[in-house]
């Protein structure tokens, strides 16, 4: 870790001007990131001038910083091109972090067909398209994960888990339905098998920060049958820190090294749920590149090695 006489060394008070950057949330997330004082706490600490911003408030001027890091613009999943857009107006204003590419491959979670393809090892996944037929989709996944003994339907496009259900496989014409309402406001839809290791382990998150591994923490299951997902913030104790092992950070590396190969870059921050299939192997859920919660408060010193992440990209 960096220490003050070195973060002061970057940045020297008599030298340039000090980057600006702007920590991006929405209007209606203002007070729901639990990770945002933690994060300007460090900053102040590293010496960073830091603003926290509305993506969709349209008095910001974006030209006025130097770095715009998405961190929690948890609505973008409801307006998404309208998100995109704005993503493509601060890409020509400023720095995007992520960058515009890895955002719009990632908040569309097709990107898991990408990964796949690449070697990673991921939850079984069939993908319907809008113009599908519900039933003949949904009894083509039955047919195509003969061991499941339920199914998890959910739309391509979404945060936590909204609009998202598991359903027996008794329950076909629920299922069906549920894939038919998604399919028909105009919504991809993505169908998987649910792994009941998730109902004793949980999921494992792993948080990376400028491809290093930080920290790492578990997340209880959410889905219920028949339900609609709860929020992990609506739950006591379902967030804890978790100490990976060695097979789950090697799937983690595994990751990491598939999205440098395939962009030539290595993202800022990311953050790698991981759940275990029916051999025990650790398979990937979800890799979240655009506004993953990092976690800070289960993590002492996180912030701060996040922090110095982008002090690097700055100084870079």
């Amino acid at each position: 870790m960096l220490h003050a006489a070195s973060r002061l060394a970057i940045f020297p008070p008599s030298g340039p001007a000090m980057p600006r950057i702007a920590f991006v949330t929405a209007i209606a997330s203002l007070h729901r990131d639990d990770d945002m004082p933690p994060l300007l706490d460090a900053c102040a600490r590293a010496g960073l001038d830091a603003d926290v911003r509305a993506w969709d408030d349209p008095t910001v001027s974006w030209r006025r910083y130097d770095l715009v890091v998405l961190r929690s613009p948890w609505d973008y999943h409801a307006r998404l091109p309208e998100f995109l857009a704005w993503c493509e107006h601060v890409d020509v204003a400023s720095r995007l972090l992520n960058p515009l590419d890895t955002v719009r491959w990632n908040t569309d979670k097709h990107y898991l067909a990408d990964l796949a393809e690449a070697g990673v090892p991921v939850v079984p996944t069939r993908f319907v398209e809008p113009d599908a037929e519900p039933l003949p989709a949904l009894e083509a996944a039955l047919a195509a994960f003969p061991d499941a003994a339920e199914l998890v339907v959910k739309p391509t496009v979404s945060a936590g888990s909204a609009d998202t259900q598991r359903h027996r496989r008794d329950e076909a014409f629920a299922a069906a339905n549920h894939v038919g309402r998604l399919l028909s406001a105009g919504r991809a839809v993505m169908l998987q098998p649910y792994l009941d290791a998730v109902d004793t382990r949980g999921e494992t998150a792993l948080l990376y920060f400028d491809g290093a591994f930080s920290h790492a923490i578990r997340k209880a299951a959410l889905l219920r049958p028949g339900r609609e997902g709860a929020d992990h913030a609506d739950l006591p104790d379902a967030i804890a820190p978790r100490m990976p092992d060695p097979e789950e950070l090697a799937a983690g590396d595994a990751v990491l090294a598939a999205l440098r190969a395939g962009t030539g870059s290595t993202p800022l921050y990311a953050r790698v749920d991981l759940i275990r299939d029916a051999a025990g192997q650790p398979t990937l859920l979800e890799l979240e590149l655009t506004e993953p919660s990092l976690f800070f408060a289960e993590a002492p010193g996180a912030a701060d090695r996040f922090v110095e992440a982008l002090a690097r990209r700055i100084a870079a």
